[in-house]
């Protein structure tokens, strides 16, 4: 492909990298649990300023509310940002982190993260399918568990219709309706199984990531920060999650640990200025690749999703093609509500592709089976683990394997 580099989403993705500590999914989780509509509307401590009227609503934190500050006066012109300068310089070789090979290879992961959600439908089709004849009550029990399992009506009705067209008042088995299941899922999940291109004209290639909170994102643009240093390309880091000190510190982390330059301001700093400088800066050096952070906020807030379009406005002043890429993160354990994210995030921000994580901590990771015959947005990789090697690239066949648990 002339012009364009296949970058991290390549089957092989270079030389493997530490996760970081345990701790950083465990604080978003923790943070998650804290959200309340309260927090969204808190009002600025005591002495601050407060905002105009132009102004819209602070993102939601992914800490208690006593931890966020007044942001600065919301406007279109971008503030200067504070450099956070690496650890390790960008034009050094990145410093070698291990992590210990997985045994079994990435499908043997990504069966074990899937575990919850194929025995549950191995489980329920098994209980069902012990009588000789496929019949009319056995098909309304598979079709609950196929919903149950969030696969979606559309995806359980075309496999229940393909059973009776086959095998209606004939004998089968609970294998034949897991290879019906599989080759169903795979038959939605293949046209959106896509790769994320890096496209080398662009210096940088600015990649936007969005979702709400305890998805897991600042941790993911971590391991793909990882990723494409592993394989020579030049990263900067955007931390324009300005209203939570922790999704700073995380981001600086990762920097450090790959050497990439890490964007940040004080806490409470306007993000989109944030943002305008650090694309600035990586123009000025001629970065690959800009990953930017952005505050987890809910897609039903209006206010919130304002300031999100505000970031793509002052992007644009100073590349009108970018954000080249607005990357969803899903966490796989909000099920149904999960597609409702999709529905606004990408109305509002434009969002080209996805990435799901924690499908190993669901029985229903069907849910991006439904996604998909909705939305056919590209799924560019999913994550099974905390560690580095188990966000990978998206195989549709693997996947569909998998969740039908058949070897």
């Amino acid at each position: 492909m002339s012009g364009k580099t296949r970058g991290v989403f390549g089957r092989l993705w270079g030389k493997r990298s530490e996760e970081p500590a345990a701790s950083e999914d465990a604080a978003e989780d923790n943070a998650r649990q804290q959200e309340t509509d309260a927090a969204h509307e808190q009002q600025p401590p005591s002495g601050s300023t407060s905002p105009s009227a132009e102004q819209v609503a602070a993102p939601l934190e992914e800490t208690a509310a006593s931890e966020i500050a007044a942001p600065a006066s919301a406007v279109d012109a971008p503030i200067a940002a504070e450099p956070l300068q690496p650890a390790v310089s960008p034009s050094e070789p990145q410093a070698e982190i291990d992590e210990a090979p997985a045994k079994g290879g990435w499908f043997s992961r990504l069966k074990q993260g899937l575990g919850k959600t194929s025995a549950k439908l191995s489980d329920g089709i098994t209980g069902i399918f012990t009588r000789k004849k496929l019949e009319a009550a056995t098909l309304e029990e598979l079709e609950d568990v196929l919903i149950e399992a969030d696969l979606g009506v559309g995806t359980a009705e075309n496999i229940i219709e393909t059973l009776r067209k086959g095998r209606y008042e004939k004998g089968i088995s609970a294998d034949d309706v897991r290879s019906v299941l599989q080759a169903e899922v795979a038959r939605v999940l293949t046209p959106v199984a896509k790769p994320l291109v890096i496209d080398a004209t662009h210096k940088p290639h600015v990649v936007l990531m969005v979702g709400v909170n305890g998805t897991g994102k600042t941790t993911t643009i971590g391991k793909l920060s990882s990723k494409f240093r592993a394989e020579g390309k030049s990263v900067m880091l955007a931390a324009a999650d300005t209203f939570r000190a922790a999704a700073i510190d995380q981001l600086k982390v990762w920097g450090e640990r790959t050497g990439t330059t890490v964007i940040s301001g004080a806490v409470g700093a306007d993000a989109a200025g944030l943002v305008y400088d650090a694309l600035a800066r990586a123009r000025q050096e001629g970065v690959d690749v800009l990953l930017v952070d952005t505050a987890g906020r809910l897609q039903n807030k209006e206010g919130l999703m304002d300031e999100l379009s505000k970031v793509v406005r002052v992007v644009r002043k100073l590349d009108d093609s970018a954000p080249h890429d607005v990357l969803l993160v899903l966490d796989a354990t909000t099920g149904q509500n999960a597609m409702s994210q999709v529905d606004v995030f990408r109305q509002r921000a434009g969002v080209t592709g996805l990435i799901m994580t924690k499908l190993d901590g669901t029985a229903r990771g069907g849910i991006l089976v439904a996604i998909s015959a909705k939305h056919a947005l590209p799924v560019h990789a999913i994550g099974v683990g905390e560690g580095v090697n188990d966000l990978q690239p998206f195989d549709a066949g693997e996947f569909a394997r998998a969740i039908a648990g058949n070897d």
